[in-house]
């Protein structure tokens, strides 16, 4: 499992070493005392600064004192995740992840949907139930990383690359070592081996998202920002179904004063005869006949023929990417012809959905579409095997319709 070091979203897990403290902690401040005020404020700072050691003792004490602090809470919570790290006894380790995880959980209760919090509690609840971090099959290289990952809490960069490149060496075919000595570098500024490593880890697995993202970070950090918006769009399409690539696209648009484009072509309710009150009967007519067509393949899938057909090896019925393109293709068709049609006289006025549907079918992405914003549980599982065959079109399809150019 690979702990999110994002900065992007300006959620920045800097990580800071911590050694257990032999001392009683302090006793607790009156939430209302200017000394409580104070000490919030500089635990604040020192956790904006990325200095958790410091900040750590400090949340601690103000989180006794006011134990429905939500944004203490979750500061404490990521501090705690970054002292599990140079935890050499795994199994207390776990313990402070575990502490981290039913921090969030508060927090979460207490109204806090930062996406600090959110990104976090994700990665959290993908914990094993022995809380351990696991970073290879092989104890040495394991052990090298662990050695790698204290040293990256402590921000001793040097030491965590040396470990990080060692544990590569043994084992070339490492994510986690690539992905971890490049975020080593570009934490020291090195952005230029940074970005080597970064993209030395796309190329061992172009289908995990968290390299993409690190060097989306980093390249917003020096300015690129349409570097950063071309890595999420790589991070995107390797991983479309993780919330944290989109809460990561979301803050680059913000940053950058746009929106993601949210797109869904919107059905309407089917159409009964005649005109409606005050409105154009043609009109209604012209959507009836695109989404009728809709309807016919579809339900013609789930009668089961053409599923079988479509997906020979599989015997029970589920939505899928080819039900929705024979379906939506049926609907695009029919809408073009429809509009051919009305080259005599005044056009009837043109339905937004069908007019986004003949975009997507005129380019030849319906299949991107469906994969992306309509990716259920059936839908997705056909999403590998088409991203396998057809990565540009994916990523031409967030290029072009969802993610705004600069």
């Amino acid at each position: 499992m690979t702990l999110n070091r994002s900065v992007l979203a300006l959620i920045l897990l800097v990580p800071a070493g911590l050694a257990a403290s032999a001392q009683q902690p302090a006793p607790p401040l009156d939430p209302q005392s200017s000394s409580y005020q104070a000490q919030r404020r500089q635990a604040s700072e020192l956790f904006e600064q990325g200095k958790r050691l410091e900040a750590l003792p400090i949340l601690e004490r103000l989180v006794r004192s006011r134990p429905k602090d939500d944004q203490m809470l979750v500061a404490l919570a990521a501090c705690l995740v970054e002292h599990a790290a140079t935890l050499t006894d795994q199994q207390a380790a776990a313990q402070e992840r575990f502490r981290a995880r039913d921090l969030l959980d508060q927090a979460w209760k207490l109204g806090n949907t930062s996406t600090l919090a959110q990104n976090l509690s994700h990665l959290l609840k993908e914990l094993p139930a022995s809380g351990a971090l696991k970073f290879s099959d092989n104890p040495a290289v394991d052990q090298i990383m662990q050695a790698g990952e204290a040293a990256f809490a402590r921000r001793d960069f040097d030491e965590a690359i040396r470990d990080y490149s060692h544990a590569l060496e043994l084992e070339p075919k490492n994510y986690s070592a690539a992905l971890f000595i490049g975020n080593s570098y570009d934490r020291k500024g090195d952005y230029v081996n940074g970005r080597k490593l970064y993209q030395q880890a796309m190329a061992l697995d172009p289908n995990v998202e968290t390299a993409y993202r690190y060097c989306a970070d980093m390249l917003a950090r020096q300015g690129d920002m349409a570097g950063a918006r071309a890595m999420l769009i790589h991070a995107a399409v390797a991983e479309p179904y993780n919330r944290i690539v989109w809460r990561e696209l979301h803050a680059w648009a913000t940053l950058n004063k746009t929106k993601i484009n949210e797109i869904y072509i919107g059905q309407p309710a089917p159409k009964t005869t005649g005109s409606e009150p005050g409105g154009n009967s043609s009109s209604a007519t012209q959507v009836s006949a695109a989404w009728q067509a809709y309807r016919s393949v579809q339900a013609e899938w789930r009668q089961g023929d053409a599923f079988r057909k479509y997906y020979p090896r599989e015997t029970k019925y589920r939505h899928s990417l080819g039900e929705e393109l024979q379906a939506l293709t049926a609907a695009a068709d029919t809408e073009e012809k429809q509009r051919q049609s009305a080259r005599n006289g005044a056009a009837p006025a043109e339905d937004p959905s069908l007019t986004l549907l003949l975009r997507l079918h005129r380019a030849g992405l319906i299949e991107a579409y469906v994969l992306f914003s309509l990716g259920d549980e059936g839908i997705a599982r056909d999403y590998a095997a088409y991203r396998g065959r057809n990565r540009a079109k994916l990523e031409a399809y967030m290029d072009q319709f969802v993610i705004p150019s600069l």
